[in-house]
């Protein structure tokens, strides 16, 4: 299984990928530092698989991996070639699931590409891209099908869909909310490989002093799990720094380090989890 991560420049794509496959992408303090995909492979945790082990005396131990692919960052316009914009929706396309990371922490240090920080607005930047392109897919498929349309009751049914689900992307919706009403149309877009059909994780980063109550107090983080309930995703809270500096410590330090913190389990293996 492949994820992306994805999400505006500067909110810690980067950083949250060197963390997770310790591949040392490089991070900076600047839009576009990520100009080719990064990719690396990272064994799910499972405690489960390492009481097995123990149980059987295993000689090897082989646990589930994920795909992670860090993407470069997008901007305004990328549907239409702004920025990395066609690179980038080109490399979502090829992975099954999107870990769409989230600005939620405020710091003067780091700069915005919109000089604030607002979450819902980064994710709908980012949506409403994803959105377009969606829309010059389904033109696509809408030119080949109609040709045929008249003389098959199928293609007709098939254009009919394909029309629907234009004119929901056209108000601003992802495909993922739209009624999927029969078997036929469940396989069709499955096939459209549409970017808003795919499942999401976001990834709430923020400071270190909203670690202790999992961004209970944190009002970014508020608004992008009440943002997430309209698509049925999971938000995880994790402070990529952080997980930058735990990636560098062996288990007994990680332990100690997030107890300190005053936590049980570091974000990331909850977003591994869940990925």
């Amino acid at each position: 299984m492949k994820l992306g991560i994805v999400g505006l420049p500067n909110v810690g794509k980067s950083t949250l990928f060197n963390s997770l496959t310790k591949a040392g992408a490089e991070s900076a303090n600047y839009p576009f530092c990520t100009i080719d995909p990064n990719v690396g492979i990272v064994a799910v945790p499972d405690e489960r698989l390492d009481k097995l082990t123990e149980m059987y005396n295993s000689a090897k131990t082989t646990p589930a991996v994920i795909e992670f692919v860090d993407i470069a960052g997008l901007v305004k316009g990328a549907s239409k070639g702004e920025g990395l914009g066609n690179q980038f929706l080109a490399n979502i396309r090829e992975v099954d699931a999107i870990v769409h990371v989230v600005r939620c922490f405020e710091d003067t240090n780091v700069i915005h590409v919109d000089g604030s920080v607002d979450p819902i607005r980064d994710i709908e930047t980012i949506n409403l891209e994803l959105i377009f392109s969606d829309i010059e897919v389904l033109d696509r498929r809408i030119a080949k099908t109609i040709r045929g349309a008249r003389n098959d009751k199928m293609l007709a049914k098939e254009l009919d869909f394909q029309q629907r689900i234009k004119a929901h992307l056209e108000e601003g919706k992802l495909a993922k909310t739209i009624e999927v009403t029969d078997e036929d149309e469940q396989a069709w877009i499955e096939e459209y490989n549409l970017l808003t059909w795919k499942p999401v994780i976001f990834a709430a980063n923020v400071g270190e002093e909203d670690i202790a109550d999992d961004g209970a107090s944190n009002e970014n983080v508020q608004k992008v799990k009440e943002y997430a309930k309209d698509f049925d995703a999971e938000v995880f809270v994790v402070c990529a720094q952080i997980e930058q500096e735990l990636a560098e410590l062996d288990d007994e330090e990680k332990k100690m380090f997030l107890e300190d913190l005053g936590v049980k389990e570091s974000g990331l293996d909850k977003l591994i989890k869940a990925s």
